[in-house]
């Protein structure tokens, strides 16, 4: 599925409308350049998932824990791994295998962990269509 959004807002909405269709035990995949828009997606699907907490990108951190309504929101921002053994020291398997929805950026950086029915979804800038702009590409 292809998806433009044309604002920052469109961008948060769209997350905002995942993130009320969010089911437990879901992967989503975020990849993009920087500055495309991940973290503001990702601000999006939280409030979608009835978090009202602050979100930010967990660079330093790896992994940020929510409790949404129902559900926990574990975000991931994987940029700084040099390598998939890095989740293992982590834990990752107690999150991906969890009720809670697992939303990973830069997720292309651990692709040989990431279980194969995870959503996967890209964010691109194009400077031809505005500053704004971006193509969002959902795959499943």
């Amino acid at each position: 599925m292809l998806i433009e959004s044309f604002s920052e807002k469109d961008t948060f909405e769209l997350g905002k409308e995942l993130g009320q269709k969010a089911k437990a035990g879901e992967i989503v995949c975020l990849d993009g350049d920087l500055g495309c828009g991940k973290t503001v997606f990702t601000k999006g699907f939280a409030e979608g998932m009835g978090i009202d907490d602050v979100v930010s990108s967990p660079t330093f951190t790896i992994i940020q824990e929510y409790d949404g309504e129902g559900m926990s929101l574990y975000h991931f921002d994987v940029y700084r791994i040099g390598d998939s053994e890095e989740m293992f020291e982590i834990g990752y398997e107690d999150y991906f295998f969890s009720e809670g929805v697992c939303l990973i950026e830069w997720a292309s950086k651990i692709e040989e962990i990431i279980p194969k029915e995870a959503k996967h979804i890209t964010i691109e800038k194009d400077f031809a269509k505005g500053a704004e702009y971006r193509k969002i590409t959902i795959e499943q």
